[in-house]
């Protein structure tokens, strides 16, 4: 104990040597002074890692931390890493913007100023942005990389560091691994100054906002005159949204339709009439409900607070139906399919994931589009998108089941704005969104989706249950209860029964764990389709399950059924508790 204190005293003072902020400093030193053990084990004994999302992390002292050195040392990295492999880099610059988190613009000023220091031009939002404006600005000001300081709908003691590439993409392996090595050798900081000390510093905010808002109204258009929008209730969710949702409707003759949640109304990065910001979480709408039923209003709409996702509910019945993320992405889609004059399917394509819902795949085949299915993650459907536009091929639309969904004529990321303008001038088309997806549902299958997520102490339980799952038949199990397996796919391996080789089209990754297993359709149902993996970052495993029936009772009873059958069977581990939604069926 006495030797391990001794060394995390000698991390603590390295810390210290480098750490210019005073709140920061004042903290580890308390940490010292208290000889808190654990919460010093817990700050020094691992450095906050950079990934594909760059990095996410509470804020605090250490170096596990997110804090004003880490903010440096990233940056520094980062400059080096795009100074040695982009030769315009210096003057093509870099894009830095900034939610209204806590710490969040004196991140991005130090970010600036550790890029300028490196002789980087920084294109910079001098003013609060939603996410999507900084891979907007990469493109349009052919910057070679962008970085928002964001930590999406996390808690508020949370902030990030979001990294997008010269193609208007969040980074992919493997510039993340070699991002990572390059900040670990330009962790002594160069500069502590402020942005404004350097003269590489290029104000961009009233530029890319008109340009911005002019691609939404161009992409988007609107076909019916604007009396047909219909009321809704609008929440940023405490963030950024509405005055990038003002501006937007204003531009397009929305904006009177518009009822505003005045609770949540503006920034506020301490979250203070929810939970979790997230509009996915329970609760989150509540206060809209209350506002729309107030004002006698059917329609919500949600952003997180970066304003990068979007949500949905409607009043049905004297009842709130929250929307999924497979619903609304299923009604973009499909308005953008009636948008198409002629639809061909070796050149018109939209783009999901293999964790969300197979329902865009069927609508595909009948209506003659294609549908193509990445990994999990706007980082491979932005790229995949612009593989098929090397080929000369047209993607519409893409969207992922966490309320992400992407117009690619104007970003190739998810954007909430974007997203929420589409949907209102679909429903001016239609009408009810809900009334719209029964018929939806109706003409090409009713589709139930049950995702949830087991929890354990222990990290390696999740390792025990994939090789248990895996030792249950060869090369794959055979049934799960009464049900066959029709198809397996094993992303960790790289097994895939249904392709010639049996090799998986899509990547495969050894240091994660994710299998898709095809289910038998019964006399009730049409078959099941779920994914099980693991999270990279929680002793946590997530289940995305869906079953397409005749009718919305048989699709929902196979896939209670089903989930039922994957707990008793596979998840049967005295570590393991189902958590989220669906835990009492």
């Amino acid at each position: 104990m006495l030797i391990e204190m001794d060394d995390l005293t000698a991390k603590a003072q390295t810390w210290l040597r480098l750490d210019k902020d005073p709140e920061t400093r004042s903290e580890m030193e308390s940490l010292l002074a208290d000889r808190d053990f654990t919460e010093l084990r817990n700050r020094l004994g691992t450095r906050l890692a950079f990934g594909t999302a760059g990095l996410r992390a509470k804020m605090g002292a250490g170096p596990s931390r997110l804090n004003s050195l880490t903010i440096i040392q990233a940056s520094q990295g980062l400059a080096e890493y795009l100074l040695l492999r982009e030769p315009n880099a210096a003057t093509a610059g870099v894009v830095i913007g900034h939610d209204a988190r806590h710490n969040s613009q004196k991140f991005a000023e130090l970010a600036g100023a550790a890029f300028g220091a490196k002789g980087i031009k920084v294109w910079w939002y001098e003013h609060i942005v939603h996410t999507p404006l900084i891979p907007f600005a990469v493109v349009h000001l052919g910057a070679v990389a962008g970085v928002m300081i964001t930590a999406s709908h996390n808690p508020a003691q949370d902030n990030g560091y979001k990294v997008y590439g010269s193609n208007g993409c969040q980074i992919n392996s493997p510039a993340d691994v070699e991002i990572a090595a390059s900040i670990l050798g330009n962790l002594e900081p160069m500069s502590w100054g402020a942005i404004d000390m350097h003269p590489s510093k290029q104000p961009i905010l009233s530029e890319m906002k008109a340009k911005y808002f002019h691609a939404v109204n161009e992409v988007v258009g609107f076909e019916g005159a604007p009396d047909d929008v219909p009321k809704f209730v609008y929440t940023p969710m405490h963030g950024v949204g509405l005055e990038f949702m003002r501006e937007a409707l204003t531009t397009i003759g929305m904006i009177n339709s518009m009822t505003i949640v005045s609770e949540q109304a503006y920034p506020d990065p301490d979250f203070p009439t929810v939970t979790f910001p997230n509009p996915e979480e329970k609760g989150a709408l509540d206060i809209a409900m209350a506002t729309a039923n107030r004002d006698n209003i059917c329609l919500i709409l949600a952003n997180d607070p970066d304003a990068d996702r979007f949500a949905v509910a409607e009043r049905v019945g004297g009842q709130w139906h929250q929307f999924t993320g497979d619903q609304v992405g299923v009604l973009l889609a499909y308005y953008c399919f009636q948008r198409l004059q002629v639809a061909e399917e070796d050149e018109d394509f939209m783009l999901t994931t293999a964790v969300s819902s197979q329902m865009l795949s069927c609508i595909a085949a009948e209506e003659g589009f294609s549908v193509l299915e990445t990994l999990t993650g706007f980082k491979w459907l932005g790229n995949r998108t612009l593989e098929l536009r090397r080929e000369n091929k047209r993607v519409h639309f893409a969207y992922e089941e966490a309320l992400g969904y992407m117009l690619p004529d104007i970003v190739l990321d998810k954007d909430g704005i974007a997203a929420a303008i589409t949907f209102l001038h679909a429903v001016s088309s239609w009408g009810s969104p809900y009334a719209m997806l029964q018929q939806l549902y109706q003409r090409y299958g009713y589709f139930e989706t049950l995702n949830t997520y087991w929890r354990s102490t222990d990290v390696s339980v999740t390792q025990q249950v994939f090789d248990r799952i895996r030792n249950l038949g060869s090369p794959a199990p055979k049934s799960l209860g009464h049900r066959l397996v029709l198809r397996w796919r094993d992303l960790t391996v790289g097994y895939d029964s249904a392709t010639e080789n049996h090799v998986p089209e899509l990547p495969v990754s050894p240091d994660s764990q994710m299998i898709t297993c095809w289910l038998n359709e019964t006399s009730s149902d049409q078959g099941v389709r779920f994914t099980i993996r693991a999270s990279g970052t929680e002793p946590k495993i997530k289940i995305y399950l869906e079953c397409r029936g005749d009718d919305a009772d048989s699709a929902r009873r196979g896939a209670a059924q089903v989930l039922r059958l994957v707990t008793r069977e596979w998840f049967d581990h005295p570590k393991l508790v189902m958590e989220g939604k669906y835990s009492d069926l």
